[in-house]
């Protein structure tokens, strides 16, 4: 199929060449970005262009360019590939042409099981990762650059991703890993191909990342609560292998520590909403006195003040409760939660900022953007 292979009616490179008064093969040149092509004859075909309506072909002008002019946005996890009884079908693809979303942390939604299937409905079911993708979309949609959506939650989709981008499809990836011990950002990059990751990697990997300051984060949490005059205080933190998690935590208990709390109760959730409401429920059965908790993500605060609440117990009157990223879950908690705020949708955007520098530029060395938390005050704390 040519170029001019069109339905009926529809304006050809002839077309845009008669408008302009060159050859078809001067469109084509301008069309595809050659250089050395007079700057009067560019502006020549590009008024012709838009006075025809013609749209360029996008597989024939990848041909050309050898740029598929669209990146793999992969959610990957660290799962094995399921047992034949329970087969699933491998990595699903899909245009991400549109997303709307709420927000959670890197790495929230850990430890998916259960095959494709089920890993695709945790992670819709995470506002985090609409987010990410409204945040991508936004920022490479004005360039003409459109993500795929893929899922690698098993070691066969793994291998289906990699062969993906090796094969052109994508010009580059866009990870967002579920998982400390996922194998895929070093597949990628063992690979020799271009990706950025959201969020640093547990393991040493040579790939450009972003990532939030986490353990500024949750000092600003710690110091909240500590102002309110709470002094019993405790945490739910995310999952101990997650390096967002280890750092929440950390930086939490350094900010106690420093202001005279040597020990501060944790119980370990997995940044759900579930998880949360488990995770209260433990810590008041051994510490019924509590007057501050300070989850690591919006959803486990939200599942530990529904606890609260089954309870009798006031938020904040008799717990200050602080939660963290800002999402839709925070500003619809009852009472509106206060929280850390990470701006996913900004982090994404230069995810995608990061790797369409590094297309252009191959031989730019890998890098890192850390971006800073804001306290969010609402009413539970």
């Amino acid at each position: 199929m040519t170029e001019d292979s069109r339905a009926a009616g529809a304006p050809t490179l002839e077309d845009v060449a008669k408008a302009a008064g060159v050859s078809r093969a001067t469109v084509s040149r301008v069309i595809n970005g050659v250089r050395n092509v007079d700057p009067v004859i560019q502006a020549a075909v590009r008024d012709a262009v838009a006075v025809t309506g013609y749209t360029p072909n996008r597989a024939a002008r990848s041909l050309v360019t050898r740029k598929a002019d669209s990146v793999a946005l992969v959610v990957s996890g660290a799962g094995d590939d399921p047992p034949p009884v329970a087969a699933t079908a491998g990595p699903t693809a899909s245009a991400a042409s549109a997303a709307s979303g709420s927000s959670g942390s890197s790495g929230e939604s850990a430890g998916f099981e259960g095959g494709a299937g089920s890993f695709m409905t945790e992670v819709f079911a995470d506002p985090f990762f609409g987010r990410v993708v409204t945040g991508v979309v936004n920022f490479l949609r004005p360039r003409g650059i459109h993500p795929v959506l893929m899922f690698a939650e098993t070691s066969r989709a793994r291998d289906e991703v990699v062969s993906y981008l090796r094969q052109g499809s994508a010009d580059g990836a866009l990870v967002v890993s579920t998982h400390a011990e996922d194998p895929l950002p070093a597949l990628i990059t063992d690979a020799g191909l271009p990706a950025v990751l959201y969020a640093r990697p547990a393991r040493p990997v040579r790939i450009s990342y972003v990532d939030l300051a986490h353990q500024d984060g949750a000092r600003l949490a710690a110091e909240r609560l500590l102002a309110r005059g709470c002094r019993r205080i405790a945490t739910i933190a995310g999952p101990f292998d997650v390096p967002a998690g280890q750092d929440r935590l950390a930086g939490f208990r350094d900010t106690m520590a420093r202001h005279g709390h040597p020990y501060i109760p944790v119980a370990e959730g997995e940044f759900t909403e579930e998880s949360g409401a488990s995770a209260m429920e433990r810590l008041l059965a051994e510490h019924p006195d509590l007057d501050g908790l300070f989850a690591a993500n919006d959803l486990m605060a939200v599942g530990a003040c529904q606890v609260l609440r089954e309870r009798g117990m006031r938020v904040p009157d008799d717990v200050a409760v602080i939660g963290f990223d800002d999402s839709r879950a925070a500003a619809s908690c009852r009472p509106p939660l206060t929280t850390v705020r990470q701006p996913v949708e900004d982090m994404a955007a230069e995810m995608a900022r990061l790797l369409l520098d590094r297309l252009s530029r191959p031989d730019r060395p890998v890098t890192s953007v850390i971006f800073e938390p804001t306290l969010i005050v609402r009413a539970s704390a």
